[in-house]
């Protein structure tokens, strides 16, 4: 991932939040324009910080720089989910989301 890729992804994942970017920076215990520095790729936060970007923002590490996914808390909630599902009710759901990838 790259400068680019990496500040629109936190600019993403925090409008998602609905919290501002300075909001965001004072709640990281950073200055007022923190964020608004990554996300205009002027600066990138130290691994600490990253990892209380992480935390703020619901997500793991990984979640963070798996790009194609665009809703991270959600798409783990659901993967929580279905794992209280049987096999037959997991068959079901694929074919349902297999019927709904093929419409597109």
């Amino acid at each position: 991932m790259n400068r680019d890729t990496f500040a629109l992804r936190i600019a993403r994942l925090r409008m998602q939040k609905g919290v501002s970017a300075k909001d965001m920076s004072l709640l990281l215990g950073q200055s007022d324009s923190y964020i608004s520095k990554i996300e205009n790729r002027h600066t990138l936060p130290s691994m600490t910080v990253f990892f209380a970007i992480c935390d703020y923002l619901g997500i793991t590490p990984q979640e963070f720089f798996d790009d194609g996914n665009g809703q991270p808390e959600f798409l783990r909630g659901l993967i929580a989910d279905l794992k209280k599902l049987d096999a037959a009710e997991l068959a079901h759901i694929s074919g349902i989301i297999k019927g709904l990838i093929k419409g597109k």
